[in-house]
């Protein structure tokens, strides 16, 4: 079974990869490193809530609910 930050690393490259973004690309939209975005797409790195809503934000989720839709421990 996946982990959590492994379940997120997954949740965010799906909804990039949806938008249309590279990860740099969505790295400028949220005025984050490209290198925090590849960290966190391979579960190198556990995001913080606040990365988590300015994440969803850049990516024009409806919610920031989306990005940690199904995760469970």
């Amino acid at each position: 079974m996946a982990t959590p930050r492994e379940q997120f690393a997954e949740n965010l490259r799906r909804a990039r990869e949806r938008s249309g973004l590279s990860q740099e690309a969505l790295a400028d939209e949220c005025d984050l490193h490209r290198t925090e975005i590849s960290l966190l797409e391979r579960s190198k790195r556990s995001p913080r809530l606040e990365t988590i809503v300015i994440l969803a934000k850049g990516l024009g989720l409806s919610s920031p609910g989306q990005l940690i839709d199904g995760i469970s421990y």
